[in-house]
């Protein structure tokens, strides 16, 4: 057969499709803030202790990152479609649990059932886009609609926390999934339709199941301990330390299995491999920001939860203006590098505005152009990252290169939360010993200080890893801009070779 008698074409719902796609995308990356806004107020109502209170946060982020290459895997071997479907319905089942809970077991139990199911529907997610649109403008605009989403979600996120957590209450943080996921479960259920011939029949790597999810559960977990127990903690050096063994026999494990979890191929790609690591490094930055921010905002000027929600919406002017209008608009007729380097650095000098703040600094002249230039940047960034992740992989690859960008997501906000909030918190420690005598006389001011001094120290950390994550874009990721015509496919062809002209990509059969 022919090459041009293999071409698919398009499915004429594919926008119709994307709609309930980046409608499921958002509840996923809605849900890793708007918990955060509600916490205080869910740890009053169940009695949960300051000690166990990170559990709300714990459970989520070791079940979704520990099982999301499962995740992607379990997408490619049943069909995208139907993990995307069974996603959503066990993650609306587990947020019914969760706005429900009359303790604090059922709460951490809805919160780990929910990192399960997002599992399940993140990588599905990406890899339904990944597989449906397969022309190069076509795809930069999908993507762009959907790294605005991944991007900006999570500082809608804080807004609606705000709303519910003020004019309703904590529990509806959770009952609110449940519409997002009917409404998206129904939408793909007929609407969608996965290309024929793109699964990975292949049987289940169980080894690689389970190097996988206890390293990448030890990792998350050493990180999150760290931000409680300290970086010497034995619990916490031991976690690590299992973890890097994990993980290396988990690469050892896959470089020798008939059928791998995560065929070393779509990692070890030089484009993609630039992209899972400058994405992670970005994203450990941003999750520390939206910390410090949401602290600045509260404690250090008063914002009720609303407000600060509000504060947050010129971040998400920024990428979606980043996304869909720089973005999208270039990606085929530039290299993504210089779309991803520059993006960087531009959220790195939004970032280096945010190391000046002080008690009394202004929203409108600091703030707000730091939020801007950070959106725009990560905004620009993020929406060539999402498609040259997945550009180019075999269709039955394309779910667990999917999984990838998830993992280097959730995995790089574990971590950047707990770096980062670790460093502030050092810093902080050393500046009020160091300035005990104002203790004295006005111990608020000095705790407020402290505060804004410690937020400024891990900033300049933030500043500095976008520095090195625009660095890693621009030197690892090589491929050109992509054909204008370009049909994504099946063959093993790919990008691999990182020509400079354009991306290679193969044909499906249908």
């Amino acid at each position: 057969m022919s090459k041009t008698a293999d071409i698919r074409l398009p499915d004429p719902s594919r926008w119709k499709a994307l709609a309930f796609i980046a409608l499921a995308q958002l509840m996923v990356v809605l849900d890793a803030t708007i918990v955060n806004i509600a916490l205080p107020h869910a740890q009053t109502a169940l009695g949960i202790s300051d000690a166990n209170k990170q559990w709300v946060i714990t459970a989520y982020a070791l079940a979704f990152g520990g099982l999301l290459l499962f995740g992607g895997r379990i997408a490619d071997l049943w069909g995208r479609k139907r993990t995307f479907v069974v996603g959503l319905i066990g993650f609306a089942l587990a947020s019914a649990l969760g706005g429900a809970a009359q303790n604090q077991g059922m709460l951490f139990g809805s919160r780990a059932l929910q990192g399960v199911f997002g599992a399940l529907l993140a990588p599905a997610a990406l890899s339904l886009l990944a597989v449906m649109f397969t022309d190069a403008r076509e795809r930069a605009k999908a993507f762009g609609i959907y790294g605005a989403i991944a991007g900006g979600g999570g500082a809608v996120g804080l807004i609606l926390g705000g709303f519910l957590t003020q004019a309703l209450n904590w529990r509806w943080t959770f009952f609110v999934n449940i519409p997002f996921a009917v409404v998206a479960a129904l939408g793909a259920y007929f609407v969608i339709r996965e290309p024929a011939g793109s699964r990975n029949r292949s049987s289940l790597d169980i080894p690689g199941v389970v190097l996988s999810a206890l390293g990448l559960v030890s990792l998350v977990y050493g990180f999150t301990r760290a931000e409680s127990a300290g970086w010497s903690d034995p619990l916490t050096i031991g976690m690590f330390i299992a973890s890097g063994a994990l993980l290396l026999a988990f690469v050892v494990t896959e470089s020798r299995v008939a059928s791998p979890l995560l065929p070393l191929r779509v990692l070890l790609d030089r484009n993609r491999g630039g992209v899972y690591l400058s994405l992670g490094l970005a994203v450990i930055a941003m999750f520390g920001l939206f910390l410090f921010l949401t602290y600045y905002l509260q404690v250090v000027r008063g914002y009720s939860p609303i407000r600060t929600g509000f504060a947050f919406l010129p971040m998400i002017a920024g990428m979606i203006t980043g996304s869909t209008q720089i973005g999208a608009r270039l990606m085929t007729r530039v290299p993504a590098r210089k779309l991803m380097g520059p993006g960087f650095l531009t959220a790195a000098l939004g970032m280096l505005l945010l190391t000046q703040l002080e008690i009394g600094s202004s929203y409108t002249t600091l703030i707000l152009p730091a939020q801007l230039l950070l959106g725009l940047g990560m905004g620009t960034a993020f929406m060539p990252a999402m498609s040259l992740a997945t550009h180019g992989v075999e269709p039955r690859d394309s779910g667990v290169a999917s999984a990838m960008v998830n993992t280097s997501q959730q995995v790089g906000g574990a971590i950047g939360t707990a770096l980062l909030n670790t460093i502030a918190a050092s810093a902080a420690t050393a500046y009020a010993t160091s300035h005990a005598a104002l203790g004295a006389t006005d111990p608020e001011l000095l705790k407020l200080q402290s505060m804004v001094h410690g937020f400024t120290g891990a900033i300049w950390w933030a500043v500095g890893i976008l520095v090195v994550a625009s660095a890693i874009a621009v030197t690892f990721i090589n491929a050109g801009r992509p054909s204008a015509t370009a049909v994504s496919g099946a063959s093993a062809s790919g990008d691999a070779d990182g020509v400079e002209d354009e991306f290679k990509v193969p044909v499906v059969a249908h």
